[in-house]
């Protein structure tokens, strides 16, 4: 079969395959984020995050020769700026959102300056799964080509729910995300959990962050995000603070921006930028959505700052 010889049915085909590609790092971000806001924590500076984790994991896989080094490289670098914004935020007076604003700009600057000698060099890329070995078309076969990142991401989702409905820890984070005085009373440390909670956010964004420069688009260089980390938070208010329905946002997110390049195959050039900007539309369109007194806050964390 002739790569063209879908015609349109390569539409859809080439969103799917985009979606997939596209949502893996809003899908990390937005889970490490829903765990952060699930302890009463808000971290805005995970733009900054992603950026260091891209940053981070292409210098390791590119001197290691292992792109999963790279992978936990970029989760460490992700974790260590958690952990930075959880201890900044913990002392008195200090404002989570503006913490994370300064962190943002502090974690895209370190990782300009430090990615410089990396821009140029070719980093080993993570490996895919072929699932379209069956067909014989290449646009099948280049579509049903998944990155085990976001199969990682997908039994993430999930497990995470089960996590937070059915363990103790699950249980801890809840109650200092819903009552940081009940907490206390019940003998848990609310700095501490929050404290494990921000880290953990940060190493599932660091991790978001390798697959840009890993896998798609595959390179480091300056330009990579354009705002995955900050649309990721608003993804976490579209899902009403629920991993599972994180997972199906990301998806929806990945499609829209994979719609324009998927009509730019099959000829169609009108319009071209504005199907580009479909994700941001959408998310402009969610947010009005959801800003109602009824919906807005809908299943968020009492402790977070926006609430109180």
């Amino acid at each position: 079969m002739d790569e063209t010889a879908l015609g349109w049915w390569g539409v859809p085909l080439a969103v799917l395959a985009g979606a997939i590609r596209v949502s893996t790092p809003f899908l990390f971000v937005s889970l490490g984020e829903c765990l952060t806001e699930k302890s009463g924590r808000i971290n805005l500076g995970l733009e900054g995050t992603l950026v260091m984790g891209a940053m981070s994991g292409y210098a390791v896989a590119y001197g290691t020769g292992s792109p999963w080094a790279g992978v936990l490289a970029a989760g460490v670098a992700g974790t260590a700026f958690g952990i930075l914004h959880a201890a900044i935020c913990s002392l008195e007076r200090v404002n989570d959102i503006a913490v994370g604003i300064a962190l943002m700009l502090l974690g895209t600057g370190l990782a300009f300056f430090l990615g410089k000698p990396y821009i140029q060099p070719q980093a080993p890329q993570l490996p895919s799964i072929d699932f379209g070995w069956w067909s014989a078309s290449a646009q099948v076969r280049s579509a049903l080509q998944v990155n085990a990142l976001f199969l990682i991401g997908a039994a993430l989702a999930p497990l995470l729910v089960w996590g937070l409905r059915s363990t103790r820890w699950g249980m801890v984070l809840r109650i200092v995300g819903e009552s940081a005085e009940a907490a206390r009373a019940m003998g848990y440390p609310v700095n501490r959990v929050r404290l494990f909670a921000t880290a953990a956010g940060g190493f599932l964004a660091g991790v978001g962050g390798s697959f840009l420069s890993l896998h798609y688009p595959g390179s480091w260089n300056e330009r990579l995000s354009s705002g995955q980390g900050i649309t990721a938070v608003a993804l976490v208010i579209f899902a009403r603070w629920d991993p599972v329905l994180c997972f199906w946002a990301s998806l929806l997110f990945g499609g829209a921006g994979a719609l324009g390049p998927a009509l730019q195959a099959v000829g169609v050039t009108q319009g071209y930028y504005l199907f580009n900007a479909a994700p941001y539309v959408l998310t402009l369109a969610i947010m009005i959505a959801t800003s109602s007194a009824r919906h807005r806050l809908a299943g968020a964390p009492a402790e977070l700052s926006v609430t109180r």
